[in-house]
Formats: C-alpha cells, sequence, structure tokens
C-alpha cells in the first residue's frame, strides 16, 4: 500500500509498557486508521543470522504487518457504535463508526474505530450461551476474549484444527447482552416532548400591553440546545403532532461559551397544543417512560467519569424520573443539594456501572451522542459471563467486519477479526491484535547497523532485507527506516537483496542504484498471479500485479536488477501451466532478469489462515488441500512438477541463469505475507 502517514511533531509520545521502552504515535493516512499505532522501539542487534537458508543474513526494519484477517457472527448480532447506539451487524457498512479496545497498561479501554470492510458468507455456526442469558452467534473460527485470552468458539486439542477454544466455564470479557430499545410510538414521542421541554424550554402565556394592538396576550415557545441531535428530534416529532417549529441562531460560540441553535413558535393555538402534548399522564405506558427519561437526559443529564445522573430543582419531575425508572426496572440513588442562594437542586443517580449505564441508553435511547461517550472507560465488569453452552445450528449466514483496532464490541462481548501473529509475543505484546494495530519501528536500526558493519569481521556478505515482513509497509512512508538502511550497506561496500510486494520502493531508486552499480543489489517482486480477480482474493491490501510489474520495469529502467518471485503458488488455484506461463512471460516482458518459485508452505499459523480462505472461497479444495498438507510442505511429487513446470517456461522465455548476486529464493510464505481476505463479495 503506498500511502504518506508521519507521526504528529506535536504530539506527546505515550510509554508502552514492555521490556524495552518504546514510543508510541497513532497513524493517520488514506488507508489507515487512527487506531493503527506505530510503536518506536530502539534494537540492541539489526543483523540476524539466518539458519537453514541459502543465505546468512537478513534485516527487518519492521515487526507487525498492517493486515487483518476475517470471521463471522450472525447478521443480527447487535454492534456497539460509536454514537453509543447499536445497529445489527448485517446492516453495518464501511465507514461507520464503532468502539473496539486497544491495550493501555494493565487494562484494555473502550476507543473509537472504523469499519474498513463488510462481508457475508454461509458457514456452520453455533449459539454461544452465558450464565446471565447473553447469546452469540458465531462461526466456530471466530474468538472472543475470555478471562484466559482469545479463544476460538471451537477447536480440538490436536490435530489440524488443534487450538486456543471456548469450553464451558470460561468467561467472556465484556457487559453482557445488549438491551433492545423501546419501541418510539406516540407514547414515547409525547413523552420525549414532556421531558426535554419541562427540562429545557421556555413555555410561556402572558399579558404584555403595547400601544396600538387590542389586546397584549403573548404566547412563547423556546428551545435552545448546543447539541443539534436532540433539537432536530424534538423538532420532528412537535411536527409529527401538527405542531411546526422556526429555527434561529439563539447565541455566537464565545470563549466561555458554545453556540447554540433554538427552534420556537409564537402562535397561541400551537403553544396550546404544546401544553397538552406534555401533560403529565394518568397511567404512564413503559413508551411514555422511556420517551420521558430520553429527553430528560438530554436536557438535565450528564455522563462523566463512568456517573450517570440526572438533575433538576422541580420536585415533581424529579418524581417522575424516579418512577419511571422503577417502571423500567432501574435502580437509583437520591441526593440534594443546596445554598443560601438557589433553589435546591435534586440528583438521580444511576448505580451499577457500565452494563447498567448501557442498558440505560440503549433502552431509552437519548438523542445527544457525547452524553454516551465511553472511549477511554476500561474494559472490565463484574457480569456473569461464564460459557454454559455452546450449541451447533447448522449452516447460515453470517456476517462480519473489519476494524481499525481489530475487535468490537458484539452484544456485549469482546469479538475479534484478526488472526494472531505469533511474533508480537515474544515482546510481550498482544499477538491476537497487536499485530494488525500495533507496528514496531525499528528507529535506531540504521545506526545499529552502522555499528555492526564496521567490525573488522564482516566480510560484506549479501543481506536480505525483509525476510519475515514487507520492508515497504505504510510506515516506511514516514520512517524511511528501509532506505536508512540501504544508505548503509551501500556506504559499507555490502550487496542487498529485498523482496516486496510494495511499489514504494520506486521512491528509492536512486540509493538502489547506487548499490546496483556497486558491491550489488537485486529487487525481487513477489507475484503470484496476474489475474486481477485473483489476486484480489489472495492479496487484497496490496498493490495489484500491474502496478507491481510497472514499478519493476521502472527500476529495470533505471540499472537496477530486478527479479521475480512466482510464490507461493497455490496447488489447484494458481498452478495451472497457462497461469504459471503468464506470470513468467510478464516478468520478461517488464525487465525481470531472475525468477524463482515456491510452492505454498503452511507453517502452524499459517495454516489455520489459509484453510479459512479456503472455506470461504474455495470450499470445493479443502478436501484437497487436507490431502497435501498433512504436514507443513506439500508432497514432494507436487513441489516437482511445479518446479519443472516453471524450469521450462524460463528456458522457453529466454531466461539465463540467475545473475552473479542473485537472490535465492524467499523463505516459504509466512502469515505476514498471506492473510485470508479483508472483504468478501456476493458474486
Amino acid at each position: 500500500m503506498a500511502v504518506t502517514v508521519r507521526p504528529s511533531p506535536t504530539t506527546a509520545p505515550r510509554k508502552v509498557e514492555g521490556p524495552n521502552p518504546v514510543r508510541l504515535f497513532r497513524a493517520t493516512g488514506r488507508r489507515i486508521t487512527p487506531q493503527v499505532e506505530w510503536v518506536e522501539i530502539q534494537v540492541k542487534s539489526v543483523l540476524n543470522r539466518v539458519q537453514g537458508m541459502p543465505f546468512k543474513w537478513s534485516i527487518n526494519p519492521y515487526r507487525g504487518c498492517a493486515h487483518a484477517c476475517v470471521y463471522c457472527l450472525d447478521g443480527e448480532t447487535p454492534i456497539l457504535m460509536a454514537g453509543g447506539s447499536t445497529k445489527p451487524l448485517g446492516d453495518l457498512r464501511p465507514g461507520d463508526g464503532v468502539y473496539g479496545t486497544m491495550r493501555d497498561g494493565h487494562y484494555r479501554h473502550y476507543v473509537k474505530t472504523s469499519v474498513q470492510a463488510h462481508w457475508i458468507v454461509r458457514k456452520p455456526a453455533y449459539r454461544i450461551v452465558l450464565e446471565d442469558g447473553t447469546e452469540v452467534i458465531a462461526s466456530g473460527d471466530h474468538r472472543f476474549l475470555t478471562n484466559r485470552g482469545w479463544k476460538f468458539v471451537t477447536g480440538a486439542e490436536q490435530g489440524r484444527n488443534r487450538r486456543p477454544h471456548l469450553t464451558t466455564g470460561i468467561r467472556l470479557i465484556g457487559v453482557g447482552a445488549f438491551a433492545s430499545a423501546i419501541a418510539k410510538g406516540a407514547d414515547y414521542r409525547r413523552g420525549y416532548l414532556s421531558g426535554i421541554i419541562r427540562g429545557d424550554a421556555l413555555l410561556a402565556s402572558y399579558r404584555y400591553t403595547r400601544a396600538g394592538r387590542r389586546h397584549g396576550d403573548q404566547h412563547r415557545f423556546r428551545l435552545a440546545l448546543v447539541d443539534e441531535e436532540a433539537l432536530r428530534r424534538a423538532q420532528d416529532y412537535l411536527l409529527g403532532f401538527a405542531v411546526p417549529t422556526g429555527n434561529f441562531l439563539f447565541q455566537e460560540a464565545r470563549t466561555t461559551t458554545k453556540r447554540m441553535q433554538a427552534i420556537r413558535t409564537s402562535a397561541r393555538g400551537h403553544v396550546e397544543d404544546i401544553r397538552r402534548i406534555i401533560e403529565w399522564p394518568s397511567a404512564p405506558s413503559r413508551q411514555w417512560c422511556a420517551g420521558f427519561l430520553a429527553g430528560i437526559f438530554d436536557a438535565e443529564g450528564g455522563y462523566n467519569r463512568g456517573i450517570l445522573r440526572i438533575s433538576n430543582t422541580d420536585r415533581t419531575v424529579i418524581e417522575w424520573i424516579t418512577r419511571c425508572l422503577r417502571g423500567l426496572g432501574f435502580g437509583f440513588k437520591l441526593e440534594s443539594h443546596s445554598n443560601e442562594r438557589t433553589r435546591p437542586v435534586h440528583v438521580v443517580r444511576l448505580p451499577g456501572g457500565r452494563r447498567t449505564h448501557l442498558r440505560f441508553f440503549h433502552r431509552v435511547d437519548p438523542a445527544i451522542a457525547r452524553k454516551r461517550e465511553i472511549a477511554g472507560q476500561a474494559v472490565k465488569s463484574t457480569a456473569p459471563l461464564r460459557v454454559k453452552a455452546i450449541d451447533p445450528l447448522g449452516a447460515r449466514e453470517l456476517f462480519d467486519i473489519t476494524t481499525g483496532t481489530g475487535d468490537f464490541i458484539a452484544n456485549g462481548v469482546v469479538s475479534h477479526n484478526c488472526f494472531a501473529r505469533v511474533t508480537h509475543w515474544y515482546l510481550e505484546q498482544d499477538g491476537v491484535n497487536d499485530w494488525s494495530s500495533r507496528i514496531f519501528v525499528k528507529v535506531n536500526a540504521p545506526d545499529i547497523l552502522r555499528q555492526e558493519l564496521a567490525r573488522p569481521t564482516w566480510r560484506r556478505e549479501q543481506v536480505h532485507i525483509g525476510t519475515a515482513t514487507d520492508p515497504y509497509q505504510p510506515a516506511e512512508g514516514a520512517y524511511r527506516i528501509t532506505r536508512q538502511i540501504l544508505e548503509v550497506l551501500r556506504d559499507h561496500d555490502t550487496p542487498a537483496a529485498l523482496v516486496t510486494k510494495s511499489t514504494m520502493i520506486v521512491r528509492d531508486r536512486d540509493v538502489l542504484r547506487q548499490l546496483a552499480g556497486g558491491p550489488g543489489a537485486l529487487v525481487m517482486f513477489s507475484i503470484t498471479t496476474v489475474d486481477p480477480a485473483i489476486a484480489r482474493e489472495i492479496e487484497p491490501d496490496v498493490p495489484p500485479p500491474q502496478r507491481r510489474l510497472e514499478a519493476m520495469r521502472a527500476l529495470a529502467e533505471a540499472g537496477i536488477p530486478t527479479g521475480v518471485l512466482l510464490a507461493p503458488v497455490l496447488p489447484g488455484i494458481t498452478d495451472g501451466e497457462e497461469q504459471l506461463a503468464a506470470v513468467v512471460a510478464a516478468a520478461k516482458e517488464y525487465g525481470a532478469t531472475a525468477l524463482f518459485t515456491n510452492t505454498l508452505h503452511l507453517g502452524e499459523v499459517t495454516k489455520q489462515a489459509f484453510f479459512e480462505y479456503l472455506e470461504h472461497k474455495r470450499p470445493e479444495l479443502v478436501p484437497e488441500y487436507e490431502r497435501l498438507y498433512r504436514g507443513k510442505y506439500a508432497p514432494r511429487a507436487t513441489q516437482q512438477r511445479i518446479q519443472q513446470v516453471v524450469a521450462a517456461l524460463k528456458g522457453r522465455m529466454g531466461f539465463a541463469g540467475p545473475p552473479r548476486r542473485a537472490a535465492p529464493p524467499r523463505p516459504p510464505l509466512t502469515r505476514a505475507e498471506f492473510t485470508r481476505p479483508t472483504q468478501l463479495r456476493l458474486l
């Protein structure tokens, strides 16, 4: 992905706990959400000695990768939106704001993030039932945060499906099932208007005699608010009762005051209609109570530091607040404050923590989003959320999303949409969530490398850059660590080899040209296929093959040796002779002087992700892959067939042997290089 992102120079770095001192910045940019973090770390060594490979030395400027994986939930699952309300998972769309979580110190905290992708798939589903009655329907591959870490819904103790999974008694993390909103019928609308008008409006009739007028009767209704969500709702509800109102600016923003908009009417009939609408009911319905609580909360309520309260000086209003809370099953505490100069202020406070507060917000549905803010609050709760049962339901349509934090809140529990990345565990980070949302930047890597290459024992052997993660992922656009490493290698007469899927490398053709004219350089572009549809399916987060080929041509024309790594070849997907021939022909046409190939290798981490992809997009191939990949490698006969086909194609298309300093094939496919697609579409 070619984006330009930079840490803000005015943003104070935040320390991240761990064995090494680090600084953390939030990334911004066209393709990166504010929840992707770049963590600056200091390292003690950069050169890695490689075992079991045909080259000795490698460097990885970054740890982590800005990819994400996908899992599935039932479409009716309520998701906690950034505005504090809920929406069914099936109704979400890319760009919607939702809540996710992020670790800060000892706890995870709620943070706002955005939906990056949304899709649907059909697969076996399971109902997870918790002890408090919470239910969530998910695929067996979905994961939830528990008191014992992230767990899949289903798994096994051994074999291909061996993985940490839910069992009865494990406790999920969250607040438990979200409450459904009470219907907004006529009673709800009357209640809402009663609450917000009694709490914050001017409603008056009086006599004011002036010369030239037959009478001095005056009628006034005015509602002025800072928050326009509540103002629009009140205006719409009044119009539904045939009471039109006009809009006007009540107050300009000043140093100590905020801008306020207002609605009003001076018609006698309309003012009298409003009085009738907000009359106290003789027998309030649940709808009226919910509306009244929403309206009075918008007018007089607040939610700060985890404390939810509603204040008013009118004892009658307070009595109606407490009556409605009892009617909807909420407990409360009543307090009063007064002094000699003001009327007593009565305060109704809702105890019970975030679990109760979210139930209040979702049940009565106040309009003002800022008053439902939970961002920054710790993700902890005493809710009884131990797993009681996991019941299979058979195949059904399931939905999922990709978010900037790699997780979201599904029916009150923390739900994952990102796969584990083992290497983060070594840094005492969450390898599940942080791999894609927390990228470690080795900011002192160029300086350390300069010291290492200055040692008398250094023999100027070829160094491979980016053997674990792409050296040109988005963070490189801001930090330029890879470029600085290339400059150090040039200055110390050390040849370099790089493998990338990014077109950002063209930016560094000047230093690559200097290396090529001196100690030597080879740039390998990883191209699995030139079929754009298949490329979108297996590599959704990298530039399409055509753009990579064009980048390779730009480097070749600058005199830099280039090549293609035709890997990984996927049996049954990209291993057809016509498909392989198309890649070899394109490599030759766009200036490659070398071409290598590898058949798909599935390590313990990679295997689960790849089989997830097959089950989503190519279920007919699952039995064949289970036969081929009983271990990490495809059978020798399969590998030899692919190597022979590619060798014949290279000979036919004029590929001579590799150049003098050609890079050997890249290591087998790693988790960072292959992830399931971030977006699936129904055909």
